[in-house]
Order: C-alpha cells, then structure tokens, then sequence
C-alpha cells in the first residue's frame, strides 16, 4: 500500500479532516516552541502507553511485540524531536495537556475486556490523527521540520494498523464497530470543539497558553 492510499484509508477512519483553522495555527512561526515542545510529550506518552501495554497483557506475545517495537520507534522520535529543539534554541519545559487523549480516555469502559479493546482504539485514534496532522502540517513549515513531519508519515500510518489490527483480534466485528462509532462521536467533537490553548492535538482557533 502507498502512503498515499495509506492517509486515503486513514482519513476515511477518522470522523472529520483537522480545521484549517487548527493548520494555520501550527504553521505560525511564532507557535513554533509550543509546537515542538506538545510533539516531544505526544512522543513520550506514545512509549508510554506502548510500555504499559506490555506491563499488563503479558500473555499477548502478538501485543508485546508490536508495542515493544513501537515503544522503541516512538522513543526515538523523542530524541530526534529533542534535536531539533536543541538546534532551534527550545528548551524543554512543563507543558499542560490537551483536553484530547484524556477526552478519548474518558470513554474507555473500565472493566476487561473491554478495557483492553478500548484502549487500543484509542491508541489507534491517536495515531491516525497525528498521521493525519503531519499531513496537512508538512508542506506549511521550513524544510528541515517539514521533512521531518513528512518522514513521520510512514510510521504513524503503521502505529495506527498496529493498533486497529490488535483491537480486531479482542474483539467480533459487531462490538469493533461499535466502540469505533463510540470514539468516533468523541474525537470528531474533541477536533472540532473550539480550544483555549494551542496543542499538537487541541482544536481549531486556538491561542497560545
């Protein structure tokens, strides 16, 4: 599959396209620092999450090799975030969150296996959205972050298949579509709802925190 059919496929997952609104925020000069630094964290949380996955469904060797290699992608994404920070004069400091991953998270039921099932079609939210953003962000920026968004393509596009690809073997196709139109309804509010803050995942019109 190309990268092209690959973000056809992914925005046909997702409820809605980012705002415009949202993309010529992020690609303001002056959003730059907020930018990287909500990248870096989204990097971090992604291995996280990944890791926690491992910790507590030892039993799932398909699970715990894709989220041990994912862990390993996102942590490297991380350090090259870091670089780039480093050589733009950013420094990394304390963030607050976007209202969108504990916004999905918030949805999730609480007991197994659904919990389990939930949680990676959040997971899989996650990714097809930052694939989705990289998208529209890549052609806005200079070169040398605009190259590097674009070569994220790739493996967030993959991150996402990871995710759906685990949810689908919890689960029958009647409760996968369901729990997907469930986060649907979620995301496409959380993307579209008017945000206070500029995130890497916050929504459209937003200002700088």
């Amino acid at each position: 599959m190309t990268m092209r059919q690959q973000l056809e496929e992914i925005r046909g997952f997702l409820p809605c396209e980012t705002p415009i609104a949202w993309v010529d925020v992020a690609a303001c000069p002056e959003r730059e620092a907020l930018l990287l630094i909500d990248h870096a964290n989204c990097e971090k949380k992604a291995a996280a999450t990944a890791l926690s996955l491992i910790h507590r469904y030892t039993a799932d060797t398909i699970l715990l090799n894709k989220m041990s290699r994912l862990a390993r992608e996102e942590l490297r994404h991380f350090e090259q975030v870091l670089k780039i920070m480093h050589e733009r004069g950013v420094e990394y400091g304390p963030l607050g969150a976007s209202r969108y991953a504990q916004g999905l998270h918030s949805g999730a039921r609480r007991k197994e296996p659904g919990r389990l099932v939930d949680t990676l079609i959040i997971g899989a939210f996650i990714e097809a959205r930052s694939c989705e953003r990289f998208a529209q962000l890549y052609s806005r920026l200079d070169t040398q972050l605009g190259d590097f968004y674009h070569s994220l393509l790739k493996s967030e596009a993959r991150h996402f298949m990871d995710y759906l690809s685990l949810a689908e073997r919890h689960c029958d196709n009647s409760e996968l579509e369901d729990r997907l139109a469930h986060f649907r309804a979620l995301e496409v509010d959380l993307i579209e709802r008017v945000d206070t803050c500029f995130r890497f995942h916050s929504g459209p019109l937003a200002v700088a925190a």
